[in-house]
């Protein structure tokens, strides 16, 4: 991570006020002054600040409304990340908890702590996670008691778990899950012939996206962060 990155990671300083610092001579790293705002800080090296040494913050917790066109990846030379938005975030190894496809929007948990992001995918830990969709052809009501009871998808041996459908119009649904299979929500309308032209995730857990536009982040409440 760059210097005054590290800086506004690890202190109230905001990222001019770190390169302020640094400029001014008022930074070490490892006992020895840079003016460096772009070094490259590892995690054994020690940053202090007027000679007060900065301290490690603890486990990260996000949101994200994830964009269309983003993949969720930690790094990617070719293509924009998740992480590369996280601007301040990325003084620990953060990973996805729970990803979408590069085509579907919605909410994204990222994380550093390793057990919570097993909970949140697990699949014996129960975690609703909520869809909204469109399709090519109309939905029909036939659906619902199909996914009610499980639908078998190609190659899998046992059907998916019974899931909550709400027809909210002819090409337009809601869609509860309680697992997280591979392109679950777009191999299930393929098993009943239709396919998803549109998918975006609306919640996790509970925890919503109320509020944030597309692009926006936001650090977990300890409500939210004990729910799984």
């Amino acid at each position: 991570m760059r210097l005054d990155k590290y800086i506004a990671t690890h202190s109230e300083a905001t990222r001019s006020l770190a390169k302020m610092a640094i400029k001014s001579g008022r930074v070490e790293v490892n006992g020895e002054m840079t003016k460096d705002q772009g070094k490259k800080i590892k995690p054994t090296d020690v940053v202090t600040i007027n000679g007060a040494e900065l301290e490690e913050s603890s486990e990260v917790y996000l949101v994200m409304y994830k964009k269309d066109g983003v993949i969720c990846a930690t790094q990617d030379e070719e293509q924009d990340t998740v992480l590369d938005f996280l601007d301040g975030y990325t003084h620990k190894e953060l990973h996805i908890a729970g990803r979408l496809d590069k085509d579907t929007t919605g909410l994204v948990l990222i994380t550093s702590d390793g057990q919570w992001s097993h909970r949140v995918t697990s699949p014996k830990h129960v975690c609703e996670k909520v869809y909204l969709l469109e399709t090519v052809i109309p939905i029909e009501e036939s659906y619902v008691e199909a996914f009610a009871n499980g639908v078998r998808l190609r190659d899998e041996p046992k059907a998916t778990k019974p899931c909550k459908l709400e027809i909210l119009g002819p090409k337009k649904a809601r869609l509860t899950l309680t697992e997280g299979k591979y392109h679950q929500v777009k191999r299930m309308f393929g098993a009943m012939g239709n396919r998803v032209t549109k998918l975006h995730r609306e919640s996790v857990g509970g925890i919503l996206l109320q509020g944030m536009r597309s692009g926006d982040f936001r650090e977990l409440s300890a409500e939210e962060v004990a729910r799984f």
